[in-house]
């Protein structure tokens, strides 16, 4: 038997997602040696299938929604969708699936690059298979970094495993749109893509088994989504559970527990993300390879350096911590001060936003008023609509929202928020900075906000607060 090449770092990253490829990217320019390990596209699931090209979809579609409400508010228009365009765009803005340019901008910093799947076999040793079954073992002086992400969660569902079922990887990757499609799954990648799709012409079907939209979220969100989305034409049932899954000449049939069925020609799998310990060898530095997220300090560490080995960190999904690219930025940067030993303050995560982008919005960040109660925060909440604070707009662009906050009557700051409607997520950032910051409610009620716009009702929703 032919003896595994080994070669050496001063760091190894498994896993060039936005935080990875960023992590490695500063770490060599920082002057370490640096090899960064991923069998996928450098630069992860964001700009090949996530963020970067459902974003393209949706912006297309708001763009036919904007034209069919012309008729009765500025003069007449005929909007007739054409899905070619978009699949055009999106395969431009993706280089066609080519990570060229990134494997060139990580290189470019410093680092060296090996394609092929990253295995820890030991404290300080990640063995590479490459696409050919060939292996190199590459051993860590200082530090090794995990930031594998996740892959969509398939759930185990009978007969579904033996269909040509869709995820977000197939549905960004149409080059049309579907006569029909079943959303399984009413989580935000499955209402922004089944709302661009219906806006296309698409018959979409939205099954949930939860008993509401966006489960982690606010109910009054699910509500307003759901008149929304009716608005446009999907169907959606939530407290639904699919019990079996068929496939043949006519497409997908989908049954459910309480006697429904669902057919179309496509069926988009939506329901979640999930973390591949096993794959990634985390047993063999002592770690159950079963856990649904890998054990992190405060500064990122599954393993502090010791006796002269390497320390492990890890970033982004795999933490457990928030499944977005911002979140593994932001982690990324505690990491490569921790290696670098520059200090700086640690993890903070009682202000994560984040956006459902579907229309209307739904920006949020920290806590909802029940997961505030279900962590004995005594809370205080406050609400408005946001067409009560710019009536003389909201009408123009569709549904309206609103704003919700949710405060703490102990310390007299904010804990959590929601700004749904229209430019919700960019409502979002005053809130996230009152958040974060934990700005007292006595200063925040001092605000002038600016009227006739949509964050003026984060002010009306203070106000409600005091009431």
């Amino acid at each position: 038997m032919a003896a595994v090449p080994v070669d050496h770092a001063d760091v190894i990253v498994v896993g060039l997602g936005p935080g990875g490829e960023d992590a490695a990217g500063r770490l060599a320019e920082a002057g370490l040696d640096v090899v960064g390990v991923d069998d996928r596209l450098v630069g992860g699931e964001c700009p090949y299938y996530g963020c970067i090209p459902s974003k393209i979809m949706v912006r297309s579609a708001g763009l036919l929604a904007e034209g069919r409400r012309i008729p009765g508010h500025a003069g007449t228009a005929m909007v007739h969708p054409d899905w070619r365009p978009v699949a055009r765009t999106v395969r431009s803005a993706t280089a066609d699936w080519d990570d060229k340019a990134a494997v060139d901008r990580l290189t470019g910093r410093g680092a060296r690059f090996v394609r092929g799947t990253g295995r820890l076999t030991g404290r300080d040793v990640v063995s590479v298979t490459d696409a050919d079954g060939e292996e190199t073992e590459i051993r860590a002086r200082q530090a090794i970094v995990l930031a594998t992400g996740t892959r969509p969660a398939v759930p185990p569902i009978p007969g579904l495993a033996r269909t040509p079922y869709w995820t977000n990887r197939d549905a960004v990757a149409a080059e049309v749109a579907p006569r029909s499609l079943v959303v399984l799954g009413g989580g935000a990648i499955g209402l922004e893509l089944g709302q661009a799709f219906a806006r296309f012409g698409t018959a979409v079907t939205v099954v949930e088994g939860a008993p509401r939209l966006l489960a982690r979220e606010e109910p009054e969100a699910h509500e307003l989504l759901l008149r929304s989305l009716t608005e446009d034409g999907l169907g959606v049932h939530t407290g639904t559970q699919a019990e079996s899954v068929e496939y043949g000449d006519h497409g997908f049939t989908l049954r459910c527990a309480r006697g429904d069925r669902f057919t179309a020609e496509r069926l988009l799998v939506a329901t979640g993300r999930r973390v591949d310990l096993a794959r990634l060898g985390v047993g063999a530095i002592g770690l159950d390879q079963d856990a649904p997220v890998l054990p992190v300090d405060e500064r990122l560490r599954v393993m502090p350096p010791d006796n002269g080995r390497p320390g492990i960190w890890a970033l982004g999904d795999i933490t457990g911590k928030g499944a977005f690219t911002h979140m593994s930025m932001y982690q990324a940067g505690i990491v490569v001060r921790g290696i670098l030993g520059e200090g700086g303050p640690p993890a903070a995560y009682h202000a994560v936003p984040r956006v459902t982008f579907t229309d209307p919005e739904v920006g949020a960040v920290g806590l909802t008023e029940e997961q505030a109660r279900e962590r004995g925060v005594p809370v205080a909440t406050g609400y408005t609509d946001l067409a009560d604070s710019s009536r003389g707009y909201v009408h123009q662009v569709g549904n309206a929202g609103f704003v919700k906050v949710v405060a703490d009557t102990r310390s007299g700051v904010l804990v959590g928020a929601t700004a749904a409607g229209p430019y919700g997520g960019e409502i979002l950032g005053a809130l996230s900075v009152a958040v974060h910051a934990r700005v007292p409610l006595a200063v925040l009620r001092e605000q002038i906000w600016a009227y006739p716009t949509f964050h003026r009702a984060i002010g009306e929703a203070l106000a409600d607060l005091a009431a």
